[in-house]
């Protein structure tokens, strides 16, 4: 057997995209921290300034600011002046940094990087012995959850979402039965309610913390159509209650899937709808390799959806199950046509229609 010929230059090639992945790694959670800290914002206001003078006009201590700034500068964010001291971001940057430009805001998502951090080495931990990490082990998860939502679900609800099947919007003036599955801190719910004040809300969740959340905000709102529970999305039994049941993001974790798509189809009425967003993606890896964030949904996948069900002793479907997966359990659930449909500002999630006949 002939010996493998070592190529130094793909070695080095190699070396140097270790070396960016280290950096890149390193500005995820610079900018992390300065989305948390509304830095980007404040810069997108300011003409060239100094660190003391952004550190001003952020509320903010400015020896952190200045190092801050150091890695915004060297990872090619913001310009610097070295002659005036001053920082500038600019306008090309901003439109994909801040909230003022909430669709393209790009930033909430390097969140994720840090939240998963904290449960690495119990995530290591799984890799030797096997088993999960629970919910409760995940700190801000839902916050962070619920700002990513609100960008891809929320914000697109009534002028992307909806129109996807025909009728609805009509239907849910006229007033309907609404269970979202999975709600999470209820913002997509609590804006459909607010919409739509003639048809009747409900919402489940097993997260206590994330059910508080969204009732408090439908009691500020003065919403009297909506009801949220702390519920197992495999438990309930309810028969033919509803017209329309979604799932946002939510099956994909589930410790059984199967069960809480089954439960699904027997809550919902003849010709009730179902509506499933969940990530865009294939069930065999091969499939993704063309896709523009599959590592980073592959990891969320390992360190959260994956590991929170396999932690219930559940399936572990983790968040890259895939079209080919979904499709199957929905048939066996009873959902025998399935029609997936994506939008054209959102590349990362399918939308999976389906009635019951």
């Amino acid at each position: 057997m002939a010996l493998e010929i070592f190529d130094q230059t793909k070695a080095e090639t190699f070396a140097m995209r270790m070396l960016n992945i280290i950096n890149n790694g390193a500005l995820a959670l610079m900018i992390s921290i300065g989305h948390r800290t509304k830095l980007f914002d404040t810069l997108a206001e300011l003409s060239p300034s100094t660190s003391q003078q952004i550190a001003d006009a952020a509320g903010l201590n400015e020896r952190y600011v200045r190092e801050w700034l150091g890695a915004m500068v060297t990872g090619n964010f913001v310009e610097y002046n070295p002659q005036e001291k001053t920082y500038y971001l600019p306008r090309e940057h901003a439109a994909f940094l801040t909230r003022l430009a909430p669709a393209d805001n790009i930033a909430p998502f390097t969140q994720f990087i840090s939240v998963l951090g904290t449960v690495e080495d119990q995530i290591v931990d799984c890799f030797h012995k096997g088993g999960g990490v629970p919910y409760s082990q995940y700190k801000r998860f839902h916050e962070v959850m619920a700002e990513d939502s609100n960008q891809t679900v929320v914000a697109a609800l009534e002028e992307h979402i909806l129109p996807l099947i025909s009728g609805l919007t009509e239907a849910l003036q006229q007033g309907i039965d609404v269970l979202d599955v999975g709600c999470g801190s209820g913002r997509a719910l609590n804006k459909l309610a607010h919409l739509f004040p003639n048809s009747r809300f409900t919402g489940y969740d097993l997260s206590q913390e994330a059910i508080a959340t969204a009732s408090t905000e439908a009691q500020q709102r003065g919403l009297t159509n909506i009801q949220f529970q702390v519920k197992d999305a495999a438990t309930f039994d309810e028969v033919e209650k509803y017209d329309l049941i979604t799932t946002f993001d939510a099956v994909h974790d589930q410790a059984r899937p199967d069960v809480v798509l089954q439960n699904i189809y027997n809550a919902l009425r003849p010709n009730g709808i179902y509506l499933m967003q969940d990530i865009h993606a294939s069930t065999d890896v091969n499939g993704n390799l063309e896709h523009p964030v599959a590592p980073f949904l592959y990891t969320i996948s390992c360190m959260h959806c994956m590991t929170v069900s396999l932690a219930a002793g559940g399936m572990g479907l983790g968040a890259m199950w895939g079209r080919e997966k979904a499709v199957e359990m929905l048939s066996e659930a009873g959902f025998t046509s399935v029609e997936i449909r994506q939008l054209a500002h959102d590349l990362h999630n399918d939308y999976y229609i389906t009635k019951k006949k």
